[in-house]
């Protein structure tokens, strides 16, 4: 039994922007993890954002997607994607 089949998912606008200004290869690795975070969000390089309430952050290569569940809606929301650099954080 998969507990987080009945997942939504919600991406937003700002996600989409930042995706066209990165290459073609990191945008199709980046948009399949996206797709995949109704399965299971706590796979993979997942950290929990401090001083934040149901905020995570999962790392691809050079890139964060910042995301939160919400769960009594049972939606993950992807509000941010950016790129690591040593300002980041």
């Amino acid at each position: 039994m998969n507990l987080y089949e009945n997942w939504g998912l919600e991406v937003d606008r700002s996600v989409f922007k930042a995706l066209k200004r990165v290459s073609r290869y990191d945008a199709e690795r980046i948009l399949e993890i996206i797709k995949i975070l109704p399965a299971n969000p706590y796979f993979g390089d997942v950290q929990k954002m401090k001083g934040e309430e149901n905020s995570w952050r999962r790392r691809i290569g050079a890139f964060r997607i910042f995301y939160k569940i919400k769960s009594v809606e049972k939606v993950i929301l992807v509000f941010h994607l950016e790129r690591r650099t040593s300002k980041t954080y």
